[in-house]
């Protein structure tokens, strides 16, 4: 991470995972892929259906090429943030037959905000973790939906670092983990979904904090103006 005020730090400190830089008495933690300054987190890009195509592409050629598309459309499909993901097992999914849920409820214990959270899973998702499912070949309903390589749950962080690499591996600098979460929320506002539907469906407790999440941009004004 590049200090931009460089001349104005006075210590820094490694706290296990956060980074933090003491700035003429403010504080600026570093936290993987995400800046806060002053109560303020950095804001990640929303992507474009191109960006999503491109993300989409570049997941073919991985390593784990089923895990991760799979990990990023969940992202995309559900606004599930990297610590929601890295939560999930198999049994959130699946059914005991081995079919999809329709939707499942996240647990207190594996939302960010301590509250319970139902998530809704449309038909192209659906599809994709059918497709790896089959691929996991496992009926291990308390796995881990993503194990990592040493068989247990990613972390957070180690989540939040697999979205990083596929962003910036295929030239989405600007993106993060928390991007399909943004892209998740805008696309559905776009669409005419409400921000009250939008706020349950990304498990905030005020309107305000979804409406921060909605981009706008000049086609979408240009065509508002349209409808009068």
């Amino acid at each position: 991470m590049i200090f931009q005020l460089k001349s104005l730090i006075m210590n820094t400190s490694d706290l296990r995972l956060n980074v933090v830089a003491q700035i003429k008495y403010q504080t600026v933690m570093f936290y993987k892929d995400t800046v806060i300054l002053e109560g303020k987190m950095a804001q990640a890009a929303t992507l474009s259906e191109a960006q999503i195509k491109r993300a989409v592409r570049f997941c073919q050629t991985r390593r784990y090429v089923t895990r991760d598309t799979t990990i990023l459309l969940l992202s995309l499909y559900t606004g599930l943030r990297a610590k929601e993901i890295a939560a999930l097992r198999n049994s959130d999914v699946y059914e005991h037959s081995g079919a999809v849920r329709t939707q499942f409820t996240l647990t207190a214990a594996q939302t960010k905000g301590a509250r319970t959270r139902t998530v809704f899973v449309n038909k192209p998702l659906a599809q994709q973790l059918s497709t790896y499912r089959a691929w996991r070949n496992t009926d291990n309903a308390a796995a881990a939906l993503f194990p990592s390589q040493k068989g247990g749950h990613f972390s957070a962080n180690t989540m939040c670092q697999l979205f990083l690499n596929i962003y910036k591996q295929c030239g989405l600098i600007d993106a993060s983990s928390h991007s399909g979460r943004r892209t998740f929320i805008t696309r559905l506002a776009n669409k005419g979904v409400g921000v009250r539907t939008l706020a349950a469906l990304a498990g905030h407790s005020s309107i305000q904090t979804t409406q921060r999440y909605i981009d706008v941009n000049d086609a979408q004004l240009a065509s508002a103006v349209e409808l009068l």
